[in-house]
């Protein structure tokens, strides 16, 4: 479990979805229901676009190399 070691010292901070995160997961849900885009890789999505985050560390970089947040053009995709 060493990959939780950096939140559980503080080095990254646990954020919770808001109620408008809720409706802007189902929406995005909804919006790519062909890839099928999950509700746990939507609320990153919806998250990172309420805080402005620019770029996600992914293993799985096929979901969000396809989404197109509102904040930006596309997440640059980290390692």
């Amino acid at each position: 479990m060493k990959f939780l070691d950096p939140v559980r010292t503080g080095m990254f901070e646990l954020v919770e979805p808001t109620v408008e995160d809720v409706d802007r997961i189902h929406e995005l849900v909804a919006g790519y229901a062909d890839l099928p885009l999950g509700a746990t890789d939507a609320s990153v999505v919806s998250i990172a676009e309420r805080l402005g985050v620019p770029a996600l560390a992914a293993l799985d970089r096929l979901h969000f190399s396809v989404v197109r947040p509102r904040h930006i053009p596309a997440f640059t995709l980290l390692p």
